[in-house]
């Protein structure tokens, strides 16, 4: 089965052409030029991953971005203007697992599109066998389901709502308690080396986590910083039985 690709956009020029070129690359396409075509496509069809502009008319598509995030997984890649340095910062912080400048090359896109799908699917297969090998694992008040890719709180069972990229950066960190990690090696880890991520990519994601998993963002207690280095995750790791 091709993979189902949302493209949000409503430049029709573009969203013709990738709708064209993206099923000549093998994908299924769909297309919604609004906010709202967006959420009806959501509630009614299977979608793999989205293409969201961050420029729409009816919708801030930041806030679309933190929007799905609240209560999907979904991938998504935001499109935003060329040298948009906050579009892009910000667009990363509420949720998107990638992101695209415009003007862009469709083969680009469609390499970004096929990298993140892959990484998510290979992480969720590595993390399924983790999860039979290792079960439930627990660091401070979290609990961490590899298999199936869920975070909730050990004392009244609430789930975090993780991003997958969130959710890999959060498992190289239980993979790797009390050790100082490099951006350049966690970068490894989330994009799997294929796409090119600065270090600030990666300071932003771990702020977002941060967010979701620390009683203070700004007094962390589970990812530390170790400054000239990167981060660590500064707790003890505990496999439940």
């Amino acid at each position: 089965m091709s993979d189902r690709i949302l493209v949000v956009d409503d430049d029709p020029q573009i969203t013709t052409f990738l709708s064209k070129y993206l099923e000549k690359q093998g994908f299924a396409v769909s297309i919604a030029a609004t906010g709202q075509a967006m959420r009806d496509k959501l509630a009614s069809d299977e979608v793999d991953l989205c293409v969201l502009d961050i420029g729409l008319p009816d919708a801030d598509g930041l806030a679309l971005t933190r929007e799905i995030r609240e209560t999907s997984t979904l991938p998504i890649i935001v499109l935003t203007v060329r040298d948009n340095t906050l579009d892009t910062i910000f667009g990363l912080e509420y949720g998107a697992d990638d992101y695209m400048t415009k003007p862009f090359e469709p083969r680009e896109l469609a390499a970004r599109i096929r990298s993140v799908l892959r990484r998510t699917r290979q992480q969720s297969l590595s993390d399924a066998a983790d999860g039979q090998a290792h079960g439930l694992l627990r660091f401070g008040h979290w609990i961490m389901d590899a298999s199936r890719r869920t975070l909730a709180h050990a004392d009244t069972g609430e789930p975090a709502t993780l991003t997958s990229t969130e959710f890999d950066l959060l498992a190289t960190f239980v993979k790797h308690p009390r050790v100082a990690l490099s951006r350049d090696q966690l970068v490894d880890a989330v994009r799997g080396g294929e796409t090119v991520v600065g270090d600030r990519a990666i300071d932003v994601h771990v702020m977002r986590l941060r967010k979701k998993i620390e009683p203070d963002p700004h007094n962390p207690r589970y990812i530390k910083t170790i400054h000239g280095m990167g981060y660590c995750l500064a707790d003890d790791v505990v496999r439940q039985k």
